[in-house]
């Protein structure tokens, strides 16, 4: 096992993993979910391999590292363009094939009301749609966008993917 999988893996407290702000988890733990909480700006994105029984989730904050140095260590997952591809990555070093995974993902909301200066959450969407299409990934269904937080979680007993947002839960997937 590399050390990229070594770093991300982890065990379930309680049949929960907790995911936050810049950070990954990726399992094979049937019993477990995983979860990450307040996805305003921010984007949840789930991968799963039904077959390998693999899957992760990411929460990045910012859409890109921008010019100089790639950022390293605990700061590259919170960036959208650098965590992205870590959080693939890792997932087939643990068997995960990209033919048979299903992607979704949450958040880039507009909270702030900044005037639409920074509009982070766009952008965020922007990078995540740019590094999939560049990449020939298909998202299996998504909830961004508005001007809502939302809490994401992958199980990976089956792989359903859910949203919940004030008190409400929608399942991703399977639709």
């Amino acid at each position: 096992m590399s050390a990229l999988v070594q770093i991300h893996e982890r065990q379930a407290k309680d049949g929960k993993i907790l995911v936050g702000i810049g950070d990954l988890a990726i399992s094979q733990d049937r019993d477990a979910t995983i979860i990450t909480h307040a996805l305003g700006s921010c984007i949840g994105v789930t991968v799963y391999d039904p077959v390998a029984g693999v899957g992760g989730l990411l929460h990045f904050m910012l859409p890109s590292a921008g010019r100089g140095d790639t950022p390293s260590g605990d700061k590259a997952l919170t960036f959208g363009d650098v965590a992205v591809p870590i959080l693939f990555k890792a997932c087939y070093e643990m068997g995960a094939k990209k033919e048979r995974i299903i992607v979704c993902a949450a958040g880039g909301a507009e909270i702030l009301d900044d005037g639409g200066h920074f509009k982070v959450g766009n952008r965020n969407r922007t990078i995540l749609r740019k590094l999939f299409w560049k990449n020939n990934v298909l998202l299996s269904s998504e909830d961004t966008g508005g001007a809502i937080s939302r809490t994401l979680s992958l199980v990976m007993g089956d792989g359903a993917v859910q949203v919940r947002n004030k008190g409400k839960v929608r399942t991703l997937w399977p639709e």
